[in-house]
């Protein structure tokens, strides 16, 4: 069972635990960040124009071939 819980996804983006951990974090962090900018931009239209949409292109471009 904890096999399943906590190794098996990260073996299949070829990761351990730690790695896959770290990399979780920071991508929800920089999630974070992009939040925030669209949060702004909503309030003040004129801040962040393309800062959350540049920030997910960007994670979209890490991830999408990750475990292929």
């Amino acid at each position: 069972m904890l096999q399943k819980l906590f190794l098996e996804h990260p073996r299949s983006v070829d990761e351990t635990y730690g790695q896959h951990f770290l990399f979780a974090l920071k991508f929800a962090g920089t999630l974070f960040v992009a939040a925030f900018a669209a949060l702004l931009h909503a309030l003040v239209p004129s801040a962040c124009e393309k800062t959350a949409s540049r920030i997910v292109e960007r994670l979209y471009n890490k991830t999408k071939n990750r475990g292929s």
